[in-house]
C-alpha cells in the first residue's frame, strides 16, 4: 500500500496556524514571522510533509515548470554519444537555474497523443528532421513555444553550426595537404528505427527499418548520387555540401549510424582493395573517424603515414584511438546553452533570434601529406 501524504491542513493544525499562514510559511512571501515559519517547517518535518502538491501550484499559475526535450532516436542511442550528452548538459545548465525541469521525449514509436498531451510549458527539438512535421505541427497546434537544435528550416527558432562551411574546411586542409583521391563517410541520409548494438551520434539511432522520404533505401551502404538525392538528414547533406565544394565527385561510404562500429564496417569496404583506397579519409563524426582508423589499424595501414582521417565534433576519444584526432570542433555545450537561453526568453515573452555557431578547426595527428 502506497504511503498516505500528510497534508498541509494537518501541519497546521499541528504549528498552531491558520492553512493560509502555513501556506505563506512555504512559500517565503507574506507577513510571516520567523518564529512562525519556524514552527509551520518544524511541524512539517514531524509529518514528513514535503511542501504543497506542485500540481496544484501549475494548476494556478497556468505552468507546469517543464520543458520538453524531443528527440528523433532512442534515449539510449542519445546517451551513448558525448556529443548529446554535452548538448543536453547545457540546456540543462540554463534551465535548471530558473527552477525547470526536462522531460526527455523521443518520437521514435511514440504515438502523437503522447506528443501532444504530454505536460511540457514548451519545448526544444533535437537533432530532428523532416520526419519530425507531425510533432512541430502538434507543438504549433498547442500553442507551445519551440526551439530547434540543429534540423531543416521549418520556420523555428533554431541553434545550430556552420555545418557546410566547417565540412569545407575539412575538406581544403586535406587539399591543402595535397590529397586528391578523398573518400567520405557520411552520417545517416536517411531516419532510422530500430537498434542495432552500436551507437548514435548526429544521426539517427541503429540499422534497422528506415523511414522518411526514401522508405526503401538501404541505411548503409555506397555515397551514390541516387542515395544523396534522396536523402532527408539535413546535416548529413549540408556536411556533404561542404565537402562536395572542394571535392566534388568524390565516393564513399553511408553509415547506419554514428558509431566506431559504423565507422569501421566502411572503412573496411573503403580500405581493402589496395588499386582502390583513397588517401584520405573525411568522416562526418569523430565516432565514424575513429571507426575508419581502427579498421585501417587491422588491415595493417598506419595513420597518418599511410591513411589520413579528419572527423566532426571535437569529442575526446582517448580511450577509443591512440592519435589526436584531426577535426572540427563544435560547441556542443554552447550550443546547448543557448538553446535554454532562448527558450526560457519565450517563454517570458521575448524575442530571441537564431543562432549558428562557428566550428574550430584542430589540426591533430592524423592528417599529413600523401605518401
Amino acid at each position: 500500500m502506497a504511503p498516505t501524504r500528510s497534508t498541509l491542513a494537518q501541519v497546521a493544525a499541528r504549528a498552531g496556524v491558520s492553512v493560509s499562514t502555513a501556506s505563506l510559511a512555504f512559500s517565503g512571501s507574506g507577513p510571516v514571522s520567523d518564529a512562525t515559519r519556524a514552527k509551520v517547517l518544524i511541524a512539517a518535518e514531524e509529518l514528513e510533509y514535503a511542501g504543497p502538491d506542485p500540481r496544484g501550484r501549475s494548476l494556478r499559475q497556468g505552468r507546469s515548470g517543464i520543458i520538453g526535450v524531443i528527440m528523433e532516436e532512442r534515449v539510449l542511442a542519445a546517451f551513448r554519444d558525448p556529443l548529446r550528452i554535452a548538448v543536453l548538459d547545457g540546456i540543462a545548465q540554463e534551465t535548471s537555474a530558473q527552477g525547470r525541469g526536462l522531460l526527455l521525449l523521443s518520437d521514435v514509436g511514440v504515438s502523437a497523443e503522447a506528443i501532444g498531451t504530454a505536460t511540457m510549458d514548451a519545448a526544444i527539438l533535437f537533432a530532428f528532421s523532416h520526419r519530425s512535421d507531425r510533432t512541430v505541427e502538434l507543438l504549433r497546434r498547442r500553442a507551445l513555444p519551440v526551439v530547434a537544435v540543429g534540423g531543416p528550416d521549418l520556420g523555428l527558432l533554431t541553434i545550430g553550426i556552420d555545418d557546410e562551411a566547417a565540412s569545407a574546411t575539412a575538406a581544403r586542409h586535406l587539399a591543402d595537404l595535397g590529397h586528391q583521391d578523398v573518400a567520405i563517410v557520411s552520417l545517416p541520409l536517411v531516419n532510422v528505427d530500430g537498434t542495432d548494438d552500436g551507437g548514435s551520434t548526429s544521426g539517427s539511432s541503429g540499422a534497422g527499418r528506415t523511414t522518411g522520404t526514401s522508405p526503401s533505401m538501404e541505411p548503409r551502404g555506397p555515397l551514390t548520387l541516387e542515395a544523396e538525392q534522396a536523402g532527408a538528414v539535413t546535416v548529413t547533406l549540408q556536411r556533404l555540401r561542404g565537402a562536395r565544394s572542394v571535392y566534388p565527385t568524390t565516393r564513399g561510404r553511408v553509415a547506419a549510424s554514428s558509431s566506431v562500429e559504423e565507422g569501421m564496417i566502411a572503412g573496411h569496404a573503403l580500405l581493402a582493395e589496395p588499386a582502390t583506397r583513397p588517401t584520405a579519409v573525411i568522416a562526418q563524426s569523430d565516432l565514424l573517424a575513429a571507426g575508419v582508423i581502427r579498421a585501417a589499424t587491422e588491415l595493417g595501414l598506419s595513420v597518418p603515414r599511410d591513411l589520413s582521417v579528419i572527423g566532426f565534433d571535437g569529442v575526446a576519444l582517448d580511450r577509443i584511438i591512440p592519435q589526436d584526432l584531426t577535426t572540427m570542433v563544435q560547441p556542443a555545450a554552447d550550443e546547448g546553452r543557448a538553446a535554454g537561453r532562448a527558450v526560457l526568453d519565450l517563454l517570458d515573452g521575448g524575442s530571441p533570434s537564431s543562432v549558428s555557431f562557428s566550428c574550430t578547426f584542430h589540426r591533430g595527428a592524423t592528417t599529413a601529406a600523401p605518401g
